[in-house]
């Protein structure tokens, strides 16, 4: 036996509101939708805005002396950070560490153009290139080199660019 309730509902059309009765079944294996009156042209009290349209936002076109240097600094931060890890790259350090430089830094020359550039693709080519080579650690590569630039290129590019004699 399901009982009945009836709930207020306010209903706003332009200026003007109303409330209206709904009947409520207190059966939770019915499911219940709102009235056909309430639609989003209904509910909407604000006329459409005849403001001027939204700028996008530009980023700066990648700096070409950031990349070089923001690359010597990344090779020498994951070969440091690898080395400790001579068990799984063995003798193949130097080239594992030679492909994600080369990835990293075209990015950085193609690409970045400052904080809300920095892209995931980069680092998922790393683990595609290390794995096409057959290099070993290509998973814990591409994760190093993730967290290394989410950590540290924005923050340089913001030193960079605040720094008057780049």
């Amino acid at each position: 036996m399901a009982l009945l309730y009836r709930l207020p509902l306010p209903l706003l059309c332009r200026a003007k509101i109303s409330t209206s009765f709904t009947p409520v079944l207190a059966n939770p294996s019915l499911i219940l939708h709102p009235p056909a009156i309430l639609s989003a042209k209904c509910i909407s009290r604000k006329p459409p805005a005849a403001t001027a349209p939204h700028q996008k936002y530009v980023y700066p076109d990648p700096i070409p002396e950031f990349a070089k240097s923001e690359t010597q600094k990344f090779r020498a931060e994951l070969l440091k950070k690898l080395a400790k890890d001579k068990e799984t790259f063995r003798d193949d350090l130097d080239k594992v560490v030679d492909v994600c430089s080369e990835i990293f830094s075209d990015f950085l020359h193609e690409e970045y153009g400052g904080p809300g550039t920095l892209l995931v693709e980069p680092f998922t080519d790393m683990l595609v290139a290390l794995k096409e080579r057959k290099l070993p650690g290509a998973p814990l590569a591409a994760r190093e080199s993730l967290l290394w630039a989410q950590s540290f290129v924005d923050q340089d590019w913001e030193v960079w660019n605040s720094n008057p004699h780049n």
